[in-house]
């Protein structure tokens, strides 16, 4: 059965080619993927907020009629996508007896995008109806609305056969270890997590950047810059490499993963880089583990030796491996 579409808006949409050159967000048809001896991928469309995200859902090969097993949501870092990472990690999860999703978020990489109309909408028809043309929003680094992809994600999986909705975890990297602490101190769904090298957004702390933040919000809300950003924002210094990505800072405010992890309850394994450049760990994942510890929260906190924050993509990939399996298997 179709679902039906969401938006009572009918959009034509102009969608300029920017970043990162011209993706295939809107097609429907599945992505190609080489068979495996263990595992069945589809790539799957969830629903988030009237936006259509789309997933690759990975499930055991022999799975038996009636088997509900534990989930695990894996969430992206910067400038992360379903088709990178997680084709990495999927198969050791299945081969542990998970079904495991990864997607992308609104406007990131095959995924549609929120639309913004740089012209005045008219009248919708009798049906509510309405052609414009917008812009695509993409790549933003907007904390809310990932919150809410995270969230329909997982109702997405609770919604499987195969899926025990009671068991739901999730696996976040970089800026999505913040993600999935928020995430799970506010959504009762989740069972356990993992957030590795994790950024918790600790600058969005200060009053520095928060006064500046509240100063692009006055110049949004008055129509003197642009209501999203689309050519601004661009993150600078050691996070210029992703010079494709945009800060809507306005929008982050109060999002604070250290104060989340007071009330945090579900068992917590946090994995730092020794030698982390990005940021300094005693202030990001050390100090939601020590939060955690003080609290009595079930949880462990390793930092992996001699490597840098990509190292856990690199030759330290089969150690974070193996811990956050073990870690979600024995805790959910």
């Amino acid at each position: 059965m179709k679902t039906p579409l969401h938006p009572s808006v009918l959009i034509k949409t102009l969608l300029p080619l920017i970043l990162l050159g011209s993706f295939s967000a809107y097609a429907q048809k599945s992505e190609s993927a080489p068979e495996e001896s263990g595992f069945v991928k589809r790539e799957v469309t969830i629903w988030s907020d009237g936006t259509r995200m789309y997933g690759d859902l990975y499930e055991p090969k022999n799975l038996r009629e009636g088997q509900k097993l534990p989930a695990v949501v894996f969430v992206n870092g910067t400038g992360g996508t379903k088709g990178k990472l997680p084709t990495r990690i999927a198969p050791g999860f299945v081969e542990r007896g998970f079904v495991f999703l990864a997607f992308d978020y609104r406007g990131w990489g095959k995924s549609e995008s929120k639309l913004m109309m740089p012209e005045i909408m008219p009248k919708p028809n009798a049906e509510g109806l309405v052609e414009v043309k917008a812009r695509a929003i993409r790549w933003q680094m907007d904390f809310p609305d990932q919150v809410m992809d995270i969230r329909s994600a997982i109702s997405f999986l609770e919604g499987e056969k195969s899926v025990d909705p009671r068991r739901i975890g999730l696996y976040g990297t970089s800026y999505g270890g913040g993600l999935v602490v928020w995430t799970a101190a506010h959504e009762p769904r989740v069972r356990a997590i993992v957030a590795q090298v994790p950024g918790m957004g600790v600058f969005k702390y200060r009053e520095s950047w928060i006064r500046k933040a509240h100063q692009q919000m006055i110049r949004q809300a008055r129509g003197e810059t642009e209501p999203v950003p689309f050519k601004e924002g661009a993150p600078g210094g050691k996070m210029s490499a992703y010079s494709h990505m945009r800060h809507n800072h306005g929008k982050n405010i109060g999002y604070n993963p250290i104060d989340a992890a007071d009330r945090l309850k579900v068992p917590t394994l946090i994995i730092d880089a020794e030698k982390e450049e990005l940021m300094d760990i005693r202030e990001n994942g050390g100090k939601v583990a020590q939060i955690l510890r003080f609290r009595g929260v079930k949880m462990d906190y390793r930092i992996l030796k001699g490597i840098s924050h990509y190292g856990v993509y690199r030759e330290k990939f089969q150690e974070c491996m193996d811990l956050a399996t073990d870690w979600l298997s024995k805790n959910m």
